[in-house]
């Protein structure tokens, strides 16, 4: 099974009140689950962060045979990708 996890985290005032929104859904697209949450005080940064976090911890109980992120932080993409500068 593919999952495909959209994510996103915002918080303002950036730092400030942050909350993440999760979306999982199966290879067509299908929703499989949904997820939001107030994080408390936090940066956009950290909420992108733990919006990717709560996204894998939810797809893991699917077993899935692969991922497909869906992300909007260039930040977190680019550290998922491996770049470090």
């Amino acid at each position: 099974m593919k999952i495909n996890i959209y994510t996103d985290g915002a918080s303002r005032g950036n730092p400030g009140p942050g909350g993440i929104g999760v979306l999982l859904c199966d290879e067509d697209n299908n929703v499989l689950e949904e997820s939001k949450e107030f994080i408390g005080e936090a940066t956009n940064n950290i909420a992108e962060y733990k919006a990717l976090l709560r996204g894998l911890e939810l797809a893991k109980k699917y077993v899935p045979c692969s991922l497909e992120m869906h992300l909007d932080s260039e930040l977190v993409c680019k550290q998922m990708l491996g770049f470090t500068g």
